[in-house]
C-alpha cells in the first residue's frame, strides 16, 4: 500500500486502486481462466450506430419492443445473436424474458419478501455470497452493496418458491443479473426463468436431486454420440460422462467459469431462444476441440474438458459454430420418447458446490 504524509509529517496509507476491465472484473497480470478475456473493442462510430438501431427497435423504456418483434422477428433474432449492446443489455434482457411484465403485475411483492419474510436458507446464502464472482468489484466488499443485493434476491426467491428454496449455483445466475439491473428487476427475471414465463421452466435445475440437470445430461450425451461418434466412443472407453464436465454449463448457463464476455453473448441468446443454446454451445466446444480430445487419456481428457483453450471460447468463433448445430428436432424427439434410463438422484451432485 502506498503512503502519503499529513501536514505534520505522519505517513497515511493510501489504498491502491486495482485496475478493472470494462465489465468491473479485476485485471490480473496473468489472465489464465479469468473472466475478462476476449474483450474485443468495436470502433466508437460503429458501436454508436449499433446502439442507435437498438434504441429505435426498443423505443422509449421498451415501448416499441413487442410491436417490433411481431413485425420483424428475424431481424430481432439476428441482432440478438450478434450481441446486445452492453448499455442496453439489462433492459433488453427484461423485455425478452417476460420479467418486465411480471414486475408490473406484482407491485410491492419483492419488498414484502425481502423485508417481512424469513427463509430457512438464509445461513446457506450468507455462506456462499463471497464465492459469487469474487473478482468483481461489485461483490468484493464483505457486506457491501453487491453482496447485500445478492443476498436479498436469493433470500426473496427462496421464500417465493419454498419448494426450490436456495441451491448453490443460483448465486451466479442472480449475480450476473444484478450487474445489469436493480434487485427487484433481477428477482423477477429469476422468477421468469425458473417458472418459465417465456421458455421451459428452469426450476428443475435446482430442485432436490437436480432432475432437469439429469435429463439434460442424458440428452447431451446422446447428442455427442450421434453428432461426434468417434468422440462419444472415446468417452466410453475412458469412462467419461457429461456429469463430469457439463453439469455447471446447464446449472449456471456458462456464467460459473466461462469468460465473462462470452457468457454475456450466450445469455443474450439463451434469454431469447431458450435452453437449446446451452446444448449448442457445449457441442460446439467439443466439436472445436474434437481432434485433440480423441487422443487424450483419462486424466488429460478431464483437464481439457474443464479448461478449454482460449480460441475455443472466443464468442466470435464459438457462437457461429454453435448456431450451425441443429438440435431442436432431436431434443423434442427425445423429450417425447421419455427418458428410458432414469438416473438416481444421488448420481448427480451440484458441481458448483465448493
Amino acid at each position: 500500500m502506498e503512503k502519503k504524509t499529513t501536514d505534520d509529517g505522519e505517513p497515511v496509507p493510501v489504498p491502491v486502486i486495482a485496475p478493472v476491465d470494462r465489465f468491473g472484473f479485476l485485471k490480473q497480470q496473468e489472465l489464465g481462466n479469468s473472466p475478462h478475456r476476449f474483450i474485443k473493442t468495436r470502433s466508437s462510430t460503429k458501436e454508436e450506430r449499433r446502439v442507435t438501431k437498438w434504441r429505435k427497435m426498443i423505443g422509449a423504456g421498451g415501448s416499441d419492443w413487442k410491436h417490433y418483434v411481431r413485425r420483424k422477428p428475424h431481424v430481432v433474432k439476428r441482432r440478438i445473436r450478434k450481441g446486445i449492446p452492453d448499455c442496453l443489455r439489462g433492459l433488453v434482457w427484461q423485455l425478452i424474458s417476460g420479467s418486465r411484465d411480471l414486475l408490473l403485475m406484482n407491485p410491492g411483492v419483492y419488498e414484502q419478501l425481502v423485508v417481512y419474510e424469513t427463509s430457512a436458507s438464509e445461513l446457506d446464502i450468507i455462506r456462499d455470497i463471497s464465492r459469487t464472482f469474487p473478482s468483481h468489484v461489485f461483490f468484493q466488499k464483505r457486506h457491501g452493496p453487491g453482496q447485500r443485493s445478492l443476498y436479498n434476491v436469493l433470500k426473496a426467491y427462496s421464500v417465493y418458491d419454498r419448494d426450490v428454496g436456495y441451491v448453490q449455483g443460483m448465486g451466479f445466475v442472480a449475480g450476473l443479473l444484478l450487474l445489469y439491473m436493480s434487485e427487484e428487476d433481477a428477482f423477477w427475471l429469476l422468477v421468469a426463468l425458473l417458472k418459465g414465463a417465456v421458455h421451459s421452466p428452469m426450476e428443475g435445475l435446482y430442485q432436490a436431486g437436480l432432475p432437469l440437470v439429469q435429463r439434460y445430461l442424458l440428452q447431451f450425451d446422446q447428442l455427442v454420440r450421434e453428432l461426434m461418434p468417434k468422440l462419444g466412443e472415446h468417452f466410453t472407453q475412458e469412462m467419461i460422462n457429461p456429469s463430469m464436465y457439463a453439469s455447471q454449463w446447464f446449472i449456471t448457463v456458462f456464467s460459473y467459469s466461462f469468460p465473462f464476455h462470452s457468457a454475456l453473448r450466450i445469455w443474450d441468446v439463451f434469454l431469447a431462444e431458450g435452453i437449446n443454446i446451452v446444448f449448442k454451445v457445449g457441442l460446439a466446444l467439443l466439436k472445436h476441440c474434437h481432434d485433440d480430445l480423441v487422443k487424450l487419456p483419462f486424466e488429460e481428457l478431464m483437464h481439457a474438458l474443464r479448461n478449454f483453450p482460449e480460441d475455443a471460447m472466443d464468442p466470435d468463433t464459438l457462437l457461429p459454430l454453435a448456431y450451425s448445430i441443429k438440435v431442436a428436432k432431436r431434443l423434442e424427439e427425445m423429450k417425447q420418447d421419455g427418458e428410458k434410463t432414469v438416473a438416481k438422484p444421488a448420481q448427480t451432485t451440484n458441481p458448483v458446490q465448493q
